[in-house]
């Protein structure tokens, strides 16, 4: 199976986790949403640093508690679409694979109460 971490804001959907996906923890994924978090207009500058920072903090060299031991292969990736390009390139930088999650949302109802919930189905690579 192969390892994919999660840089999203999100945890994983038992799904994805029963397919690879393992959330970050501890500091830095406090890095990873401060990271991922613009609170102001960003420069391209800044949209650049940020990814190439996201790509350090998964890429094996980061020591802040929760990275991960050994750099993975892939990353599940997603959120501002402004960043998801530079994030992309820093990623193949260090030779992470960066994937797009697909799902599906599912509808059922009972009791005149509807309800929908989003099926993971796989991942769609990135550039």
């Amino acid at each position: 199976m192969k390892t994919i971490i999660n840089l999203t804001q999100h945890a994983a959907t038992p799904e994805q986790a029963a397919v690879g996906v393992i959330d970050l923890t501890g500091a830095v994924r406090e890095a990873l949403i401060e990271a991922l978090t613009f609170r102001a207009l960003p420069s391209s500058k800044e949209i650049r640093e940020r990814a190439e920072h996201i790509a350090h903090l998964v890429s094996g060299d980061s020591l802040l508690e929760g990275a991960p031991s050994v750099k993975p292969e892939a990353a599940m990736i997603g959120g501002a679409p402004y960043l998801m390009a530079e994030l992309e390139m820093a990623l193949g930088w260090v030779g992470i694979i960066p994937l797009y999650a697909f799902s599906v949302r599912v509808s059922s109802e009972k009791d005149g109460v509807k309800t929908s919930v989003f099926r993971h189905l796989g991942f769609v690579g990135g550039v």
